[in-house]
């Protein structure tokens, strides 16, 4: 979402004024998104606004829940595949050597999200970069 509730000078949300409602901040870009996907959208929109705020809300709820098992199930197959290859999980031991032993697993899971978004990104360059009908 495009708003995120401030929090207070003193880092607490809401501890200073308990009756105040929070502050949220405005992303003009995502703003512009949202409401060209309204524009796109116009039918979806409308049910959105019909929608009963219970069942909204569970939705957004439901909207969470589903990105949180999104991001396990990637962090699950990363895990996988460096565990299926005795040397890559070698090398991302050696790499988080330092890291405290309850931590380990899950910086292993980022360091091979992010090395797997990488090389997606050049695979995807050299593709664009390869002209059409011209052989070698």
């Amino acid at each position: 979402m495009s708003t995120k509730p401030k929090t207070s000078p003193n880092g607490a949300n809401g501890a200073s004024a308990p009756t105040e409602p929070p502050t949220y901040r405005i992303n003009p870009e995502v703003e512009a998104k949202i409401d060209a996907h309204i524009k796109e959208n116009p039918k979806y929109w409308t049910f959105i606004q019909t929608m009963p705020r219970e069942r909204l809300e569970r939705t957004a709820v439901l909207n969470e829940v589903r990105e949180l098992d999104r991001q396990q199930r990637i962090r699950e197959g990363v895990l996988k595949q460096i565990n299926q290859n005795p040397e890559l999980k070698r090398a991302y031991d050696l790499l988080v050597k330092n890291v405290p032993e309850e931590e380990k697993e899950g910086v292993i899971a980022q360091i091979g999200r992010t090395a797997r978004r990488a090389v997606a990104r050049v695979q995807g360059q050299h593709q664009q970069q390869k002209p059409e009908g011209v052989g070698v």
